[in-house]
């Protein structure tokens, strides 16, 4: 096995289930950036031994633990990945924020299920400077998205006044014990799924959410499983329209049993002198402005030369990782370009959003976040 030199910075993976084997390929395309993994925690076996399978093609070799405990104790690695399913990440995160040892860290989304979780996590964390936390919330990444997010800051299409997302995709793929069919678990699909969709309106917008109205079920997705007696609350479609305190507006439009679309995600941002879309997986960005009209309408093919692995979600892991690194190893301390305060508040749209589901009501942010916006 290939020896670690002292200058690589070693990671640890909480959670190597799905995502977690994903980050560990992605891990992987970055090892001539001076990366490498050197453990694992698990309680899964058939999840290990499928890490173990890949560390072993990659000539990679890891210990294994089957708690993320065991995994901070040992102090072998620098910067952790967690990417357990959600309910647990609280607890985890709370444990790495209070060892001894500091970690760096890379939190797979939602940050937490709840809101008071959340901003338990952000205030151990203030008391910790010398540790980073970023949230998985890659979507930014991706290189369409990337492109418009950079043309609307930009000023390209004037003061934003209206975002528009839509994603119509498969149904939630099974995981492990089927943990993700119920709300308990998840924070509820407009937590689990959509947080980074409130992520990217909030970054277009460049404003804070002031009231959200949504309406969704669960109309077709998963009616007829049954796990231990129950059946699955998650819903599977949604209409939510988000206010901001500059006066722009949101709409996120979720249907997850729309596999018959060429594309999953179709974002609008248009604003008082133009208009912006971005197609995935098309990998389409388009551009027009009042003046120019639809015969001035510009259509743009996205790539990012940096991007070495695809993935899962179009490059868009393997660029986070590329940005988490360059700030762990820069030599002025830097803040991640995607934040504790991001983290919490994309979870808070979506708790609103939820409660205004079962509540058929307008919610406000302040009944969410109580305060954080004062």
């Amino acid at each position: 096995m290939a020896e670690v030199a002292d200058n690589t910075v070693k990671y640890g993976i909480i959670g190597v289930g799905m995502m977690g084997r994903e980050h560990l390929i992605n891990l992987h395309h970055l090892r001539d950036h001076g990366v490498t993994v050197v453990c694992i925690a698990d309680p899964h076996p058939p999840s290990q031994q499928a890490a173990l399978a890949l560390a072993r093609s990659f000539n990679w070799s890891l210990r294994v633990f089957s708690g993320h405990k065991e995994l901070l104790d040992s102090g072998l690695c620098d910067v952790l990945i967690v990417s357990t399913p959600n309910m647990t990440h609280y607890d985890i995160l709370m444990d790495i924020i209070s060892h001894p040892k500091p970690h760096h860290v890379l939190v797979e989304k939602p940050l937490c299920t709840t809101v008071p979780h959340c901003k338990q996590v952000v205030e151990a964390a203030r008391k910790r400077p010398e540790i980073m936390v970023q949230v998985g919330l890659e979507y930014r990444y991706m290189p369409p998205v990337a492109k418009l997010i950079e043309t609307v800051k930009g000023g390209k299409l004037g003061p934003v006044r209206m975002v528009a997302i839509r994603e119509h995709r498969f149904p939630f793929l099974v995981k492990v014990n089927n943990w993700n069919r119920f709300n308990a678990n998840t924070g509820g699909t407009l937590v689990e799924k959509c947080c980074h969709f409130f992520d990217l309106m909030r970054l277009f917008a460049g404003a804070n959410p002031v009231r959200v109205m949504a309406s969704g079920a669960m109309d077709v997705n998963h009616k007829d499983e049954v796990y231990d007696g129950k059946v699955p609350d998650i819903i599977d479609n949604a209409y939510v329209i988000v206010e901001f305190d500059n006066g722009s507006r949101g709409m996120l439009d979720l249907c997850m049993f729309a596999e018959g679309s060429k594309n999953e995600q179709e974002i609008s941002v248009v604003g008082d002198v133009g208009k912006g879309e971005a197609f995935v997986p098309e990998g389409i960005v388009r551009f027009g402005t009042r003046v120019g009209g639809r015969d001035g309408v510009q259509t743009i093919r996205t790539v990012d030369e940096r991007i070495k692995y695809e993935g899962l979600h179009h490059g868009s892991s393997y660029l986070e990782h590329l940005n988490f690194l360059h700030a762990i190893k820069a030599e002025v301390a830097q803040a991640p370009e995607v934040d504790l305060t991001d983290g919490l508040i994309s979870v808070g749209m979506g708790v609103a959003a939820q409660v205004s589901i079962a509540e058929a009501r307008f919610v406000t942010m302040e009944e969410v976040l109580h305060g954080m916006f004062n």
